[in-house]
């Protein structure tokens, strides 16, 4: 089993207890639960017939028309990645219900956009979360070689031009995903020591009966059933994918690899230094805080210091919350990274980039 670093400080400091402690109270004076309230519950309701719903309309037969097919493809593409922003990511952190059982079933639709659950948990909730742009430790930014999230990592001369080829692998990341990468990362997982065989063959016999059924509702019936040439469907299937993953990718990278954010290593005793807390602040920026309606469509990851912090807390929550982050990190001298729009988050994610690409540079 491979060793995971530690932080050096793991007992509660002053900033974390009082974080804590007026953030619980914000909770308990207005009687409101830190899960999920009528609106999410109407949010689940509309992301699931958004990605359901075109997929219906095409399995149908009625869907005759070129345009047609990629606009419900299209369209679907949106409910798949408001099914995996806004559904599937609360409930598997286990914030979406106090109830583990409705986290659990509501986790599954994840596997019915095509990924899985378990792999999930353990590269975002176990190892991203904990060691939040520890390159080695954070799989986020684990990429294949020919692209670099962290100045920790072994530069490549095709990383000077990665500004600009990444769009395509952030637009094909989700296809990638559904057909490959479970089988990767969960056969690294059991190498890592968080499972043993017996335990691996069955989740791999899992993955592989999940992936059938989103394959069969999602492009195999169509293929059987739309009256259009096989490579139209495709291609169609392949433009849903498309959305999703430029959506997905580029709202969790963006709020990490910036420029302003830290990328620490434990040292040679493979400790970190500071709390768990301080880190999180120091490796994760938030975006966009005053559009309501762009925060309502990616489930509130435009908060990701608030997420970061409060994973157990609902996202519909992480707005009024923030400003209680944000001063109690300011009263303790710590930073709170933010970009006030979604362009400047990209444009910045750019630079980090660009930098990245330069050998030897120093972040």
């Amino acid at each position: 089993m491979i060793k995971t670093p530690q932080f050096s400080n793991r007992r509660s400091t002053d900033f974390s207890k009082e974080l804590k402690s007026r953030v619980n109270g914000y909770f308990k004076t207005n009687n409101i639960s830190k899960h999920a309230n009528k609106s999410m519950i109407l949010k689940t309701i509309f992301m699931l017939l958004l990605f359901f719903g075109p997929l219906f309309l095409i399995n149908t037969g009625i869907v005759k028309s070129v345009w047609l097919l990629f606009a419900l493809y299209i369209v679907s593409g949106l409910g798949m990645s408001g099914i995996g922003m806004g559904i599937m990511h609360d409930a598997i952190h286990g914030s979406y219900s106090r109830h583990k059982r409705t986290n659990k079933i509501l986790g599954y639709t994840l596997n019915l956009i095509g990924a899985n659950a378990t792999v999930w948990k353990i590269q975002h909730n176990v190892l991203h979360h904990t060691f939040t742009n520890v390159n080695g430790s954070d799989d986020d930014i684990n990429p294949p070689f020919f692209l670099r999230f962290s100045p920790n990592t072994k530069w490549h001369w095709s990383h000077k031009f990665q500004y600009i080829y990444i769009w395509f692998f952030y637009c094909i990341s989700t296809i990638l995903w559904v057909t490959a990468k479970d089988f990767v990362r969960l056969t690294r997982y059991r190498n890592m020591g968080f499972m043993d065989n017996k335990e691996f063959n069955k989740k791999i016999t899992a993955i592989i009966g999940w992936k059938l059924l989103y394959y069969s509702y999602a492009l195999i019936l169509p293929l059987i059933i739309v009256p259009l040439s096989w490579w139209i469907i495709v291609l169609a299937f392949l433009s849903m994918h498309i959305i999703t993953g430029f959506l997905v990718s580029t709202v969790f990278q963006i709020a990490h690899i910036i420029p302003d954010t830290d990328f620490p290593m434990p040292d040679e005793k493979n400790i970190i230094t500071g709390d768990w807390y301080r880190h999180q602040l120091a490796t994760t920026s938030n975006f966009s805080p005053r559009s309501k309606v762009f925060s309502w469509l990616i489930g509130g990851l435009n908060y990701q210091v608030e997420h970061h912090l409060f994973p157990n807390i609902c996202h519909v929550h992480y707005k009024n919350i923030s400003v209680i982050v944000e001063d109690t990190a300011r009263e303790f001298g710590l930073p709170y990274h933010t970009k006030q729009s979604f362009i400047m988050a990209i444009v910045d994610h750019i630079k980090m980039l660009r930098d990245l690409g330069k050998k030897n540079i120093v972040v």
